[in-house]
């Protein structure tokens, strides 16, 4: 997701909005030619910010590991003040806060494993907070 799929979003829409201009290619008449443009730069940055922000998240026993595919960093669980999830989109955003600031900032994005179960905690929430000796809530956060 942080990767590939930008890129094929860039190279699939680019070629669209490239045929809208050049090509044979048209869109309704009610929508002008720069219309497009300015759905496709919005696109553009949606996708690229949503996806460049994530990171690669390990953990033990002492250490969360996080890693931007160029430098990886260790920081202690019990830095972790919060971990929280977007329940509402199918690939479960977590989002771990911190403390304090660490080399990649106060928040941690990442994606966990995809299953398949739409408007419930993903385990690793549970799991991660149980780590960090947060307390537990909410009515899948039952021991």
């Amino acid at each position: 997701m942080k990767i590939f799929f930008p890129g094929l979003w860039t190279v699939i829409f680019s070629a669209a909005i490239l045929s809208v201009f050049f090509g044979r290619v048209h869109g309704p008449e009610s929508l002008p030619r720069w219309g497009y443009v300015l759905f496709w730069i919005g696109g553009l940055v949606f996708v690229w910010w949503g996806s460049v922000r994530l990171k690669v998240v390990s953990v033990d026993n002492d250490f969360l590991y996080v890693s931007n595919y160029l430098k990886e960093i260790a920081i202690p669980l019990s830095d972790i003040y919060d971990v929280t999830e977007n329940v509402w989109l199918n690939t479960h955003p977590v989002t771990i806060h911190l403390k304090s600031p660490s080399e990649f900032g106060d928040k941690i994005l990442f994606m966990p494993k995809t299953r398949f179960s739409m408007f419930s905690s993903h385990p690793v929430v549970k799991e991660l907070k149980q780590l960090a000796g947060l307390k537990l809530r909410g009515r899948n956060d039952y021991l």
